[in-house]
């Protein structure tokens, strides 16, 4: 999933309306922003393979330390606890934002064909799931849309713009995230699954969007 993912990072402002939008995306997110990473540095695998799936041509070989559901649950874990340390928050933010890390292996689970390794020992085995959503690009467009559409009116419910910034600037990120979207659904396959990886990093901009346009946003819709 894309826009899925951000869906529960917009729509988590609910539970957590402390927490900055781009804390939020950093853990929804949280396994595409080190996956990346770990591929460039030769620790994970992937491939292309045009026809691997309806909607995407990458075949994950291997990514059982940013993609595991063990692994993604550390990961939670150690975000949400530091988080509360560090922001000296409630324990209800660092609960939301342990649970967003998770979300991210659940939502791939019912996209991915069957590669989501459970450990990161599952994923040097047969011992690999996914419910192939992406089989269908209309199924997968429909779930993830409507997501979308209910974490944003979720997000716009618990904030308010104080100024045009948070305005000009939310609504902006929604388009391009949707944009994206669309591009991604429907654009050719990409060059090299080298340039997935290195384009994926720009996730990061993204996330100062997030810290950015919430900065320029209060409680209360």
């Amino acid at each position: 999933m894309f826009i899925g993912h951000f869906a529960l990072g917009f729509g988590a402002k609910k539970a957590a309306p402390a927490v900055s939008l781009g804390t939020l995306f950093v853990a929804c997110q949280f396994a595409d922003l080190l996956w990346p990473t770990l591929v460039i540095a030769g620790v994970e695998r992937v491939e292309l393979q045009p026809g691997a799936t309806v909607v995407t041509p990458l075949n994950f070989v291997s990514y059982p330390y940013s993609h595991s559901l063990l692994t993604l649950c550390v990961w939670g874990l150690l975000f949400g606890s530091a988080y509360m340390i560090v922001r000296r928050s409630r324990i209800a933010a660092a609960v939301t934002i342990a649970l967003l890390v998770v979300s991210h292996w659940v939502l791939d689970f019912v996209s991915h064909r069957p590669d989501m390794p459970l450990t990161p020992l599952s994923s040097m085995s047969a011992t690999k799931v996914g419910l192939e959503l992406w089989a269908s690009r209309p199924a997968t467009m429909a779930v993830e849309i409507v997501m979308f559409t209910i974490g944003v009116a979720l997000y716009l419910q618990t904030t308010r713009a104080r100024d045009r910034v948070g305005s000009i600037g939310l609504w902006a990120l929604i388009i391009f995230l949707s944009v994206s979207y669309l591009a991604n659904m429907f654009g050719p396959v990409p060059p090299s699954a080298a340039a997935v990886v290195w384009s994926a990093q720009a996730m990061w901009v993204l996330v100062l969007w997030g810290y950015w346009v919430d900065a320029h946003r209060v409680a209360g819709g």
